[in-house]
């Protein structure tokens, strides 16, 4: 096939194609390379691109496959990384000029992962500093929506999720604490999982909040995603926080129907004026169209939502502060003005503020985990509103931007970190000014797969997955 429409396959099917020796690793890694040469200096989605690196990588997966040494789904499958991940002898930066020179002497677990199941790592992706989200200044320039170049791909994972939709990468790695999987991806109309907490290894990623940080996968379809996942996904000593329970197989969770769900759609994150008309109608027919394909569905309600936000951004901004401590008291006017403000804050924010946040955590998971006895799913939108426009200034202007910038939108992704449980993002439509629209599927802790079937039965069944966006 023509090098240039390799990076538009799915890693599905770029994987087999490369399974059957009909790509090759080498040509894959060029075409996006020559991809990212064409397309990133638009986007700016990647920090460092790592040419050589993946050349040689992609060069040795050839030769292992060429000799009958394939590895698996992702042997020579082009892939992106949030650059808050620690690759070894490659620049980390977590987005910030504090760590513009910093080159780890290791891999991240979940790097190491992908490199055992043969991936090729194309480069390290852009995101807001230290991974906080709404910060103004990015070290490798302002991330752009490949959409709609004038707004915003989402908070923190931002290259990430512009990389995949833009075909710059075949399947990309972020990292979630409230949101920043699942919003992105959205916003950028993709596939994006956050994992059940303790799923996946934290062990050498740069941390913003201890209780609620995962790494988590974002790709073109639910079949990418749970690819990538399952090369990422289980047990490390090294994370204390991991539980040691057995993988199943992701991929082939895909497989059947949906007849025997049980579906809960959450009341006050579908059918309310908070939503963006666009995005409410659009839900309301993926949610029918849910029903269609067999799934009993009922109406739920979890009041804690409504200011969920609110505390999900307490617990993290303020577990963020005791990361950055030294930080602030030896470099603080090296952060961005948004992390810095946010930060300091949340340092001078009296103790019993986040111990209210944390009991209110409690009761919210307590709500979630009772309906999710009753039901296998709960589905919402993922977004109450379309990507934003890229501020032309940092802060925030009044209590409305700040509710509809940072705490509106957590109010929908900001219950099930909380709550920790899985919850996918799926592609539903289009806003009338052609602007993405998701669908989230929440489930049980650990069933990672049920969310994922759900979404892929759906996405098959719907055409917003092959869409391309306009670059």
């Amino acid at each position: 096939m023509d090098k240039a429409d390799i990076p538009f396959l799915s890693t599905a099917e770029l994987s087999r194609l490369i399974e059957s020796r009909e790509v090759s690793p080498v040509e894959a890694t060029e075409a996006y390379l020559e991809r990212i040469d064409r397309v990133d200096g638009k986007l700016n989605s990647y920090v460092t691109v790592c040419r050589d690196e993946a050349l040689e990588a992609a060069r040795e997966a050839e030769q292992a496959i060429a000799q009958g040494n394939y590895l698996g789904p992702m042997h020579g499958i082009p892939t992106g990384i949030k650059d808050q991940i620690y690759t070894k002898g490659v620049r980390t930066t977590g987005g910030s000029t504090i760590l513009s020179d910093f080159v780890p002497d290791e891999d991240a677990t979940v790097i190491a992962n992908l490199k055992r199941a043969g991936a090729v790592i194309l480069g390290k992706l852009n995101l807001s500093e230290f991974a906080l989200g709404e910060s103004f200044y990015h070290l490798a320039g302002t991330p752009h929506n490949p959409w709609d170049l004038t707004r915003n791909p989402g908070v923190s994972s931002s290259g990430s999720a512009a990389a995949t939709a833009a075909s710059q990468c075949s399947t990309s790695l972020g990292e979630d604490t409230g949101g920043s999987t699942t919003i992105p991806a959205a916003r950028s109309g993709e596939v994006g999982l956050r994992p059940t907490w303790g799923r996946v290894s934290r062990h050498g990623v740069l941390g913003v909040s201890w209780s609620q940080d995962t790494v988590g996968p974002i790709s073109r379809t639910v079949e990418d995603c749970a690819m990538t996942f399952q090369a990422i996904a289980g047990y490390d000593p090294n994370d204390p926080y991991m539980q040691d329970i057995p993988l199943p197989d992701y991929r082939r969770a895909l497989e059947g129907d949906i007849r025997s769900i049980r579906v809960g759609v959450v009341r006050e994150k579908v059918y309310t004026d908070d939503i963006d008309p666009d995005i409410r109608n659009a839900v309301i027919k993926a949610i029918g169209v849910i029903g269609e394909l067999g799934a009993s569905v009922g109406e739920v309600s979890i009041p804690l939502t409504e200011k969920a936000g609110a505390f999900s951004k307490a617990l993290t901004d303020m577990e963020g502060a005791s990361v950055h401590y030294e930080g602030l008291k030896n470099r603080a006017r090296e952060y961005d003005h948004n992390t810095r403000v946010r930060l300091l804050t949340a340092i001078l924010t009296p103790a019993q503020v986040y111990y209210k946040a944390q009991k209110l955590r409690a009761l919210l998971r307590q709500q979630v985990l009772e309906l999710l006895e009753r039901y296998d799913v709960l589905v919402l939108a993922t977004t109450p509103t379309p990507a934003a426009k890229i501020p032309d200034a940092p802060g925030i202007k009044s209590r409305e931007d700040a509710d509809s910038r940072i705490f509106g939108m957590r109010n929908f992704t900001g219950p099930f970190n909380l709550a920790n449980v899985p919850a996918l993002a799926v592609p539903c439509g289009f806003t009338s000014e052609n602007l993405p629209v998701s669908l989230q599927i929440v489930g049980r802790p650990f069933e990672d797969q049920t969310v994922m079937k759900v979404g892929h039965v759906y996405e098959q069944a719907s055409p917003w997955h092959t869409m391309r966006p306009p670059v």
